[in-house]
């Protein structure tokens, strides 16, 4: 099973491009909050930078109404890919190919305030403001449990 679910916020805003059949790709990272032990007692909080790839209507959607600093869970899956570099080297990248992407914060903490479109993928006839993709209800004051 290759399944990656990530709640993070967006380190820079989503590059949408378009390749050669139009079909749509966006990038961007996500700053994912990580916590590491220093000494016995001392935890350090850190983040870790997971570039995230979304294609297609989602990644329109990245692009239309995703912003640096925006709150989002991303469920996706791990993608692993190499290439030669200019002096033959072999290089690998490890990315997240996103299935679905959900709002997390507040409606304050998007832009404008206005309602979050629905992404494919989401629950039919509910929003994003009262579905967190784990079949509990939440509003925008309730803290997200992890």
């Amino acid at each position: 099973m290759n399944k990656v679910i990530l709640m993070g916020r967006l380190a820079r805003d989503p590059e949408t491009r378009y390749t050669t059949t139009g079909k749509a790709v966006a990038s961007f990272s996500l700053a994912v909050n990580r916590r590491f032990s220093r000494n016995n007692n001392d935890q350090q909080p850190t983040a870790d930078f997971i570039p995230i790839i979304a294609w297609d209507k989602l990644a329109d959607f990245c692009g239309k109404y995703l912003i640096k600093g925006s709150q989002i869970l991303v469920e996706g899956r791990l993608q692993i890919r190499s290439y030669d570099d200019q002096n033959g080297n072999k290089r690998y990248i490890t990315e997240v190919v996103a299935n679905e992407i959900e709002f997390c914060g507040s409606k304050q903490q998007r832009e404008g305030g206005a309602p979050a479109p629905m992404p494919s993928g989401a629950p039919a006839g509910g929003s994003l403001e009262t579905a967190n993709g784990f079949g509990k209800s939440v509003d925008e004051t309730d803290d997200i449990p992890f």
